[in-house]
């Protein structure tokens, strides 16, 4: 098994795998490009976002600066609008729904790292053993600024997560959720 596909798996894996780091500079030459684009350079944002996110749909907006790992573990929607300074640590999939917002300064963990330092802190290895856990969010949803969602985490359809939130375990369809930790408050019929 590759260390990308123990990565993808939710396996401890490697940071430092050639094929992992490749594709982490790649990524970050491609966040940079995009980052630097003009604006109103719809044509040349799109073409770039091709080659960094894993897929996308129509109507996709991503407002300058975002952030990502890998950005090829990032699967978009149509009609999906991210905000500013987002960050998506995607060293597992980030599946994002049709018609759903990601308000500005939110981040997406996939990855997190074991509790015992003895087992975090690798010998001769630059990066801390590492891994993964999916986020899933559903259609017609809405993220409020600076919130963060934790790995793991599945968001369902038409949920509506109040402004700095910390999502750590999964929420239900139809309703809206704040606080940390994010909890329900109330259902949407």
């Amino acid at each position: 098994m590759t260390e990308k596909e123990k990565m993808l798996s939710g396996e401890i894996y490697d940071c430092a795998d050639i094929e992992l780091i490749t594709r982490w500079h790649l990524a970050k030459r491609l966040q940079q490009q995009y980052n630097a684009m003009d604006s109103r350079k719809r044509e040349e944002l799109i073409a770039i976002l091709n080659n960094l996110l894993g897929s996308q749909g129509s109507n996709v907006w991503i407002s300058a600066p975002f952030f990502v790992d890998y950005g090829e573990n990032i699967h978009l929607g149509s009609n999906v609008e991210i905000n500013m300074n987002c960050l998506f640590l995607d060293c597992n999939r980030i599946i994002i729904g049709n018609n759903s917002g990601i308000g500005p300064g939110v981040h997406i963990y996939t990855v997190t790292h074991p509790i015992n330092p003895t087992e975090r802190l690798p010998e001769n290895s630059l990066f801390w053993k590492s891994f993964t856990a999916p986020v899933a969010i559903g259609n017609n949803v809405w993220i409020g600024g600076c919130s963060i969602i934790l790995p793991g985490v599945t968001i369902g359809d038409n949920v509506t997560i109040g402004a700095g939130s910390v999502v750590t375990k999964s929420i239900p369809e139809n309703c809206v959720a704040v606080g940390n930790p994010c909890r329900v408050i109330r259902y949407i019929k």
